[in-house]
C-alpha cells in the first residue's frame, strides 16, 4: 500500500525495473538470465539449434528453411514448449520481449533490404502480358475471397475490430506470394529457366510489389484508431513522397557509387557503410511517417542499381549474419504470439478449413484459369498455380503487423499462420509430383574414348568442386591434348556448387541460368563466390590462350542430391565422350584421405548410373603439382593396370591418347592369371550397380581384350609410339597383384584402371564400390601419397538409364550464347 498526496490510501502497481545489459557474473551472485545481453545470446543459440535441426529433418522433404523456422517459432511459443510456464518465464520472460522484438525487427529490416536487392525492375519492366495477367488474377480473386472470409471471421471470432483495416489485411494475407521463398523453391526444383519458372518469377515480383502497396494502405487505415480519415490520406501521400524522393535523390547517389566500383576491384568500405546507413535512415523515416520501418529498407533495396558488383557485395556483407542469426528471432517473436490451442471446437477448425480453402481456391484457381486462357498446358498451369500459392516470411510480416495493430486477435492470427504454413508446405511435393520438365538433347555417336574414328574430336566434361582442383584438371587436359593432332580436344570445365539458402546463391542462379542449364560463367558479379568464379574463368581462359585446346567454363548450382542431373544433362547436350568426376575424398598434408561428405559420393554414384557417355573418377593426389605445368615442362609416368573387360579397354584407349604427348611415358601392365590362380574369382559391381560374376564377363570380353592387346603390341613393334611399354605379369592371387602395383608406385604419377576390372577386391574392406576392386586400392590412404588415379567406366548402351530425352530435331546448345540472342529469348519467354 502507498499513500497519495491527498492522504488517501491507494494501491500502486510497481513497474518491473528495466533489464540491465550485462551481469557481474554468477560468482558475484548474479543470474545471467536476469540481464539482457546473456539472455538474448541464450535465446539466439536456442533458436538457431532448434530451427537448423528442424531444417535438417525436413531436408528429405525438400522444404525451404522458412518452414522449419516457422515451425520452430511455434514450438517455442505457447502452443508447445511455452505451455510450460517455468520455461517461458525463464527463457522468454515478458520484460525481455522488447529487446527480442527490437533485435528481430532490426534483422528483418535488413532482410527486407536483401529482398529488395533481389527484385530487378529492369526485368520487371519486360514482364509480358501473360505474366501480368497471371499476377492480376493471382491477386484479385484471392483478395475478393479474402473480403468474403473477413466478413465470416468478423461475425464469429474477430468481432469488434474495425471493418476497413480488417478487410484489407485479410485480402493481403490471402493474395500475397512470397517472392524470396518462391525463388528458392524454383531454384531447388531447377525450374528457374523453364517457361513456368520465368512466368512465376515475373508474376510473383509484380504480386510482391502490389502486396506491399496494399499493406501500406492497410497500415495507414489501421493507424488512425478512430481519428480523422485525413490522417490515413496524409500517411499515404507522405509515403508516396518518400518513394519519389528515393528514386529522384537516393538512386542517383547509389548509381554514382556503383560507377565508382568497377568490376574486379574491391568496393570501398565507405560506400558499403553509407548504403547500410541509408537503409537505417529510410527505416526511421517510414516509421515516423506511420507506415513501417520495413518499407524504407525495402524501397532502398529496390532502388540500388543491380549492374556491377555493388549489389553482390552488399548481399555478401550482410546475408549470413542477418539470415543465419537475426532473422530466426523474428520467427520466434511471431511464434510467441501464436497460440494454436486457441483453435478448438468445430467452429474454429471449420474456419481454419475455410481460410485454407479460400486461399488455395483464390490463388490456384485464378492462376490456373488465366494460364489456360493464355494457352499454357494444363500440367504447367496447375504447377504455376501451386507455385503462386507460396507463402512465407512476407506473410508473417503482414500478420504480425495486423496483430500489433489490434486488427487480428489471437485466434485469427493462429488460423492465418497455420494457413501460411500449410500452403507453403504443400508446394514442393505437389509441384514435383505433377510437373517435371523434360530434358532434351540431340543424339550423338561418340560416347566413348575408344572409337574407330580416332581423328574425331574428343569432348570432355571435367567437373570439380574446389578451386584447389583447377591445376590438376588443367594438367590432365594438357596431358590429354597430344601435339600431333591439334584442335581435336574440347573441354567443358564445370564448377559444382551446392545451392544454399543464401540470397546470393539464388541471385546467381537467376542471373546466370538465363543461358541454359547449367549456365555459362562468362562473368560472375559480386564478391565471395563471384570472385571465385572469376578466378576459375580466368584460369581456364589463360590456359586456352596458351594451348590449342578449346575450354569452356561452366557452373552448376544445385543441391547435392540433384546436381547429378545437371552433369548428365550437360554431358548429353555438349555431346561429351567422357565425364571426369572428382573423388569424394581429398588428400591431407599427412597423406590421409579426408571426405568432402557423403553428398559428393552419392553424386558420383548417380552419374555413373545415368551418364550418357563414359565416366572417370579422379583420385587427386596433386597430379602435376599445385600449379599449372606448361607444355614444355610436362614429364609424367602413366601406368595402365589392365585386367580385362570393357572398362579396362576404355582406360587403355584414354591412356593411348595421353601417350601422344611427348612428355608422357606410358606403361601398360597386363595381369595374366596363373593356371589355377584366383585372379578372376569374386564379384564386382557392374554398370547398373548390381553384382555380376566377373568370370562370366571375362569370358564374353576375352576376344576383345586379346584383339586390343594385339594392336597395342603392333604399335610397340612398329615404333609408332616410342614412349609406350607393355609388360605382362603372371599372378595367382591378391597378394601378388597388390605387390606388383605397389612396386610401380614410386615412379608413377597417374594410374588408369577400369572400374569393373576382372579381379577380386584387393582390399579387405571396400568402402568405395563406385571405384571398383582395383580403384578402391588405389584410393586407400595406405597405398600411396603421390600417385593420382583415374578410374574409368565405359559407356554401356544396354545398361544405361537415361535422364535425358533424345530428340532428333533438337538444336545443339551453343557453346557461347550471344548476349543479343539471350536477350531476345528472355523477352520472348516473358511475352
Amino acid at each position: 500500500m502507498a499513500t497519495n498526496g491527498t492522504g488517501m490510501n491507494s494501491t500502486v502497481t510497481a513497474c518491473p525495473a528495466p533489464m540491465k545489459a550485462t551481469s557481474n557474473g554468477s560468482f558475484q551472485g548474479d543470474n545471467p538470465l536476469d540481464y539482457a545481453l546473456p539472455l538474448i545470446i541464450l535465446q539466439m543459440c536456442l533458436v538457431i539449434l532448434l530451427t537448423r535441426g528442424l531444417a535438417f529433418l525436413l531436408k528429405p522433404l525438400r522444404q525451404p528453411r522458412v518452414i522449419a523456422e516457422i515451425i520452430g517459432g511455434i514450438l517455442l511459443g505457447p502452443s508447445a514448449l511455452g505451455r510450460n510456464k517455468k520455461f517461458l518465464h525463464t527463457v522468454f520472460p515478458a520484460r525481455s520481449l522488447t529487446v527480442l522484438d527490437t533485435v528481430a525487427n532490426l534483422g528483418l529490416l535488413f532482410f527486407l533490404f536483401l529482398v529488395g536487392l533481389e527484385l530487378d525492375f529492369t526485368t520487371l519492366r519486360r514482364t509480358g502480358k501473360k505474366a501480368l495477367a497471371i499476377a492480376f488474377a493471382g491477386i484479385s480473386l484471392p483478395f475478393i475471397l479474402g473480403i468474403g472470409t473477413s466478413v465470416v471471421l468478423r461475425s464469429t471470432i474477430n468481432s469488434g475490430t474495425r471493418h476497413a483495416p480488417f478487410l484489407v489485411f485479410m485480402g493481403v494475407a490471402l493474395s500475397i506470394t512470397a517472392f524470396p521463398v518462391l525463388a528458392r523453391i524454383l531454384a531447388e526444383l531447377k525450374l528457374l529457366t523453364t517457361d513456368v519458372g520465368r512466368v512465376a518469377m515475373s508474376a510473383a515480383a509484380v504480386n510482391d510489389v502490389t502486396a506491399w502497396i496494399l499493406l501500406a494502405l492497410a497500415i495507414a487505415l489501421s493507424g488512425t484508431d478512430g481519428k480523422s480519415p485525413l490522417i490515413s490520406l496524409w500517411v499515404l501521400l507522405t509515403g508516396c513522397a518518400f518513394v519519389t524522393l528515393a528514386v529522384v535523390v537516393l538512386r542517383p547517389a547509389l548509381a554514382w557509387m556503383v560507377r565508382r566500383s568497377p568490376e574486379g576491384e574491391p568496393v570501398k568500405e565507405v560506400y558499403i557503410c553509407a548504403t547500410l546507413t541509408a537503409v537505417l535512415a529510410a527505416g526511421f523515416v517510414t516509421d515516423a511517417i506511420g507506415i513501417h520501418a520495413l518499407f524504407g529498407a525495402f524501397v532502398v533495396g529496390i532502388v540500388v542499381p543491380k549492374n556491377g558488383p555493388f549489389a553482390g557485395v552488399l548481399i555478401e556483407k550482410i546475408e549470413d549474419l542477418i539470415s543465419g542469426l537475426f532473422l530466426p528471432l523474428y520467427f520466434v517473436s511471431s511464434g510467441l504470439k501464436t497460440d494454436v490451442t486457441t483453435i478448438r471446437g468445430a467452429r474454429s477448425w471449420g474456419l481454419l478449413a475455410l481460410v485454407i480453402t479460400n486461399a488455395c481456391l483464390g490463388k490456384i484457381g485464378g492462376t490456373v484459369t488465366v494460364s489456360l486462357l493464355a494457352k499454357i498446358p494444363f500440367r504447367e498451369a496447375v504447377a504455376l498455380g501451386f507455385l503462386m500459392n507460396t507463402k512465407g516470411l512476407v506473410e508473417l510480416i503482414v500478420l504480425n503487423i495486423g496483430k500489433d495493430r489490434k486488427v487480428l486477435n489471437d485466434q485469427t492470427f493462429a488460423i492465418l499462420v497455420l494457413m501460411a504454413l500449410f500452403t507453403t508446405f504443400i508446394t514442393t511435393p505437389i509441384v514435383t509430383a505433377i510437373y517435371k520438365p523434360a530434358r532434351r538433347a540431340a543424339p550423338y555417336t561418340h560416347r566413348t574414348v575408344q572409337r574407330k574414328d580416332t581423328d574425331s574430336e574428343l569432348r570432355i566434361l571435367a567437373c570439380f568442386h574446389s578451386a584447389r582442383s583447377i591445376p590438376t584438371i588443367i594438367n590432365l587436359v594438357e596431358s590429354s591434348r597430344g601435339t600431333r593432332r591439334r584442335g581435336r580436344l574440347c573441354v567443358y570445365a564445370m564448377h559444382l556448387m551446392e545451392l544454399s539458402e543464401r540470397p546470393s546463391a539464388v541471385s546467381m542462379v537467376q542471373r546466370a541460368r538465363r543461358n541454359g542449364l547449367p549456365f555459362w560463367n562468362k562473368k560472375q558479379v559480386g564478391a565471395g563466390e563471384g570472385n571465385c568464379g572469376d578466378n576459375i574463368v580466368v584460369a581456364f581462359q589463360a590456359y586456352q590462350q596458351l594451348s590449342s585446346v578449346t575450354v569452356r567454363s561452366m557452373t552448376a548450382i544445385s543441391h547435392l542430391s540433384t546436381i547429378h542431373e545437371d552433369i548428365v544433362t550437360s554431358a548429353q547436350q555438349k555431346r561429351a565422350a567422357l565425364i571426369v568426376l572428382p573423388f569424394h575424398k581429398h588428400q591431407r598434408v599427412d597423406g590421409s584421405m579426408e571426405s568432402f561428405g557423403n553428398g559428393f559420393r552419392q553424386m558420383n554414384r548417380e552419374v555413373l548410373r545415368y551418364a550418357p557417355c563414359s565416366v572417370a573418377i579422379l583420385v587427386d593426389r596433386g597430379f602435376g603439382g599445385t600449379v599449372q605445368v606448361s607444355s614444355s615442362d610436362v614429364s609424367y609416368a602413366v601406368v595402365v593396370l589392365f585386367f580385362g573387360g570393357r572398362d579396362d579397354r576404355e582406360a587403355l584407349a584414354y591412356a593411348l591418347r595421353i601417350a601422344e604427348h611427348p612428355g608422357i611415358v606410358l606403361t601398360v601392365l597386363r595381369f595374366v592369371p596363373r593356371p589355377g590362380g584366383s585372379l578372376l574369382n569374386g564379384t564386382a559391381h557392374g554398370h547398373d550397380n548390381s553384382t555380376v560374376r566377373v568370370g562370366v564377363e571375362t569370358a564374353e570380353e576375352g576376344p576383345a581384350d586379346e584383339e586390343c592387346m594385339a594392336k597395342l603390341k603392333e604399335k610397340v613393334a612398329s615404333g609408332t609410339m616410342v614412349s609406350l611399354t607393355v609388360e605382362e605379369k603372371v599372378v595367382s592371387g591378391k597378394v601378388e597383384i597388390v605387390s606388383a602395383i605397389k612396386s610401380l608406385g614410386i615412379s608413377c604419377n597417374l594410374y588408369l584402371v577400369g572400374r569393373t576390372s576382372a579381379t577380386a577386391p584387393l582390399t579387405d574392406r571396400t568402402e568405395c564400390p563406385e571405384l571398383g576392386p582395383v580403384g578402391a586400392l588405389l584410393a586407400s590412404s595406405d597405398f600411396s601419397t603421390t600417385a593420382s588415379a583415374l578410374v574409368v567406366q565405359q559407356y554401356n548402351p544396354t545398361a544405361n538409364l537415361s535422364l535425358v530425352e533424345e530428340v532428333a530435331e533438337m538444336n545443339e546448345v551453343p557453346d557461347t550464347p550471344t548476349v543479343c540472342s539471350v536477350h531476345k529469348r528472355d523477352i520472348a519467354s516473358l511475352a
